[in-house]
């Protein structure tokens, strides 16, 4: 990481079925080896499997409401001082908290075997959307850990 510029943010392109940037980072993060319509299959089937569930509409907005339920708004970060390390915790941006709700999402559906990762996605969408599930488990156990360190709050830098 440079220490004298900022490196600057690139748009991710919208998807071409939804037209949405953010399904696009979905299929990003789920894209292995840089194989991009494989991963478009995947989302766009557990797209078809979310609508087909829940009857709710736009597997868009399903997926917003999801990401809504599994981001954390803190986490901690080690922060040395003298001679201990304290997890302190830090407010995380809006950019971040999305990408690691997306990365939480597709880690969890990646770790449910035995199905298709199209119904694991879907169903951790679900999950997600009905808050419940890994997703939601984890952002919880992140907030517990900022929770108990916020002694440590004015550590922060």
């Amino acid at each position: 990481m440079s220490r004298r510029h900022r490196a600057v943010k690139r748009q991710v392109e919208p998807d071409i079925r939804y037209k949405s940037p953010l399904v696009a980072h979905l299929v990003n993060v789920i894209m292995k080896s840089g194989k991009k319509n494989l991963a478009q299959r995947i989302v766009y089937g557990a797209f078809e499997k979310v609508s087909e569930k829940l009857e709710k509409g736009d597997p868009v907005d399903l997926l917003l409401g999801a990401l809504e339920n599994a981001r954390p708004r803190l986490e901690v970060k080690s922060r040395r001082v003298g001679g201990a390390t304290y997890q302190v915790p830090i407010e995380i941006s809006f950019e971040r908290q999305e990408s690691l709700a997306l990365r939480w999402i597709v880690d969890a559906a990646s770790g449910r075997k035995g199905i298709p990762m199209k119904e694991a996605l879907a169903a951790e969408i679900i999950d997600a959307y009905n808050n419940t599930g890994n997703v939601v488990k984890k952002k919880e156990d992140t907030h517990k850990m900022a929770q108990a360190n916020r002694a440590f709050a004015h550590l922060r830098w």
